[in-house]
């Protein structure tokens, strides 16, 4: 592969993944081990619904980790989301369909692995879900989280008008 090529593909990966559409802010830090390896806990806001928080938490191996086990630029898949009401509940602009939208994206390995949260709305139930999982270019990960804000009995605002 050309140098010019992998150029391009690496600015493109590069964009792709640094233009989520909610930012994160690093809110815990554990370490598990005694050679730096570290589970990172984020606070993420939905930019289309005020007042839901969601908690990711993922791994982030540490450099003695990358050179003693090989695959030096990638952390795994495994993740964990909890999300909650956290002030008064309105909601934007947001895709109804089954796909629902991605709220947050954030890079897992230097190219090709990705930790998304996609937002659902579940009419019927009238909830919001929202899933964590992971998104390679090559193969999928069957690693997912789920958390659900039940909307039933609340007050809720719905700049659109409630579907």
């Amino acid at each position: 592969m050309s140098k010019l090529r992998m150029f391009f593909l690496a600015a493109f990966s590069f964009v792709a993944v640094s233009t989520g559409a909610a930012s994160a802010e690093v809110v815990g830090k554990v370490g598990v081990d005694w050679i730096g390896n570290d589970i990172i806990v984020e606070a993420l806001s939905d930019p289309e619904v005020k007042g839901v928080t969601c908690h990711v938490t993922y791994f982030d191996r540490s450099l003695i980790d990358r050179f003693k086990n090989g695959n030096w630029f990638e952390d795994p898949s495994n993740n964990s989301i909890a999300c909650r009401q956290t002030g008064p509940i309105e909601i934007g602009n947001i895709d109804l369909s089954k796909d629902g939208s991605e709220v947050f994206r954030q890079g897992m390995s230097l190219i090709w692995k990705t930790l998304v949260v996609n937002r659902i709305y579940d009419k019927t139930n009238d909830t919001l879900i929202y899933l964590a999982h992971s998104r390679e270019l090559t193969d999928g990960s069957a690693k997912m989280s789920i958390s659900t804000i039940p909307l039933y009995g609340q007050s809720v605002t719905w700049k659109n008008g409630k579907p």
